[in-house]
């Protein structure tokens, strides 16, 4: 071995001890550099990345110790470091638990975001992220429907894929329709088994190209499926699809049949905006009424804590130091007890005027 190889080996392992040992840390924070997969951690590791689209992968994943097990349709938290701010983020699981032990799961890049972009475009196999979960109650019903509806646009295909997954691999696919809004045809995420499955008459796929046919919208629907009424749905993708499907359901008097997933909470009322302080980062940035506490705050390089990004795990709960914020879901609005005790989700919650989080 040359020289030049052997100093180069020396660098590569040394230099993650050298930024250890000059940042302040705990005993396990030295473990990790070691054994980042040890039994205990909620982390994996990256075992390949899977192009699906321009813009989809699919990650496989090996979880640190043992896995506790999912349901087809859930979802996992990933963790990952962008630009020295910590992310999490939450994306669907698209197989059933298999016997290699490996999870997949399937990420989308959205404009502008930092996870999203970092995990389609830039990570590696090899890379260690953070994993927390599984969460989520979307999946099949117990028992199984005699005919099933799944009306999905863009990456809400990504929990759904793995339902039929699921059940295609027992044989137990039933009466099965799926309508998916994608804006080209190269854009539908796992189209080519998607039409495969068609072809081989497992279940009938509508693709709706909105570049060239327009939104879907409700009479549509009923007329692409003339048994609607008949059939368990399961709503997954933009809001605006969701909201149609389910003011359809309660039209027919069937909300009750129907199982919604979104990836982005509803904005019903907007603050009214202002100023939002990070006390302990020192820092200050000005928002409108329809951005979040934690949009704002990973701006701004803020470390907030977050979850789901639904409000729904209740992960991103901060103290409210001083001022008010709204709740974008609702309008509820909340204002700093004296003593800075009490508290508020930053993924449903905006500025409504000043205001300083302890964070």
């Amino acid at each position: 071995m040359s020289r030049h190889a052997v100093f180069d080996g020396l660098r590569r392992l040394l230099t993650p001890l050298a930024g250890a040992v000059a940042t302040p840390r705990v005993p396990a924070d030295y473990l990790d550099l070691f054994a980042p997969l040890r039994s205990g951690t909620h982390r994996a590791r990256v075992v390949d990345v899977q192009p699906e689209t321009d813009a989809c992968v699919t990650l496989v994943l090996q979880p640190a110790g043992r896995w506790p097990g999912h349901r087809a349709g859930q979802s996992v938290r990933l963790g990952v470091e962008v630009d020295g701010v910590r992310l999490w983020r939450s994306y669907s699981l698209t197989a059933p638990p298999g016997p290699d032990g490996m999870l997949r799961v399937a990420v989308s890049a959205i404009p502008g975001g930092r996870a999203s972009g970092y995990l389609v475009h830039r990570v590696r196999p090899g890379t260690v992220v953070g994993l927390e979960g599984p969460d989520g109650d979307f999946g099949w019903t117990d028992p199984m429907p005699a005919k099933a509806l799944f009306v999905t646009g863009g990456s809400g295909i990504t929990p759904v894929i793995g339902m039929l997954r699921e059940a295609i691999g027992r044989d137990l696919l039933p009466d099965v329709v799926v309508v998916h809004s994608a804006r080209a045809g190269e854009g539908v995420i796992f189209g080519t088994e998607l039409r495969e499955w068609h072809r081989q008459g497992r279940l009938r796929l509508v693709e709706r190209h909105t570049a060239t046919d327009g939104r879907l919208d409700a009479a549509q629907l009923s007329a692409l499926v003339g048994d609607l009424a008949e059939r368990e749905t399961w709503a997954c993708g933009p809001n605006g699809l969701v909201d149609l499907v389910t003011a359809l359901a309660e039209e027919q008097g069937r909300a009750a049949n129907l199982h919604t997933e979104r990836f982005r909470p509803v904005v019903t009322v907007a603050g009214e905006g202002g100023s939002v302080t990070f006390a302990r980062s020192g820092r200050t940035v000005t928002t409108d009424g329809t951005t979040t506490l934690l949009t704002a705050g990973e701006a701004a390089h803020v470390p907030l804590p977050s979850g789901c990004r639904m409000g729904i795990c209740f992960r991103c709960v901060v103290p409210l130091a001083e001022g008010a914020v709204r709740d974008t879901r609702d309008g509820t609005l909340t204002t700093a007890e004296p003593g800075g005790a009490g508290y508020v989700q930053t993924c449903v919650s905006s500025a409504a005027g000043p205001c300083t989080l302890d964070a």
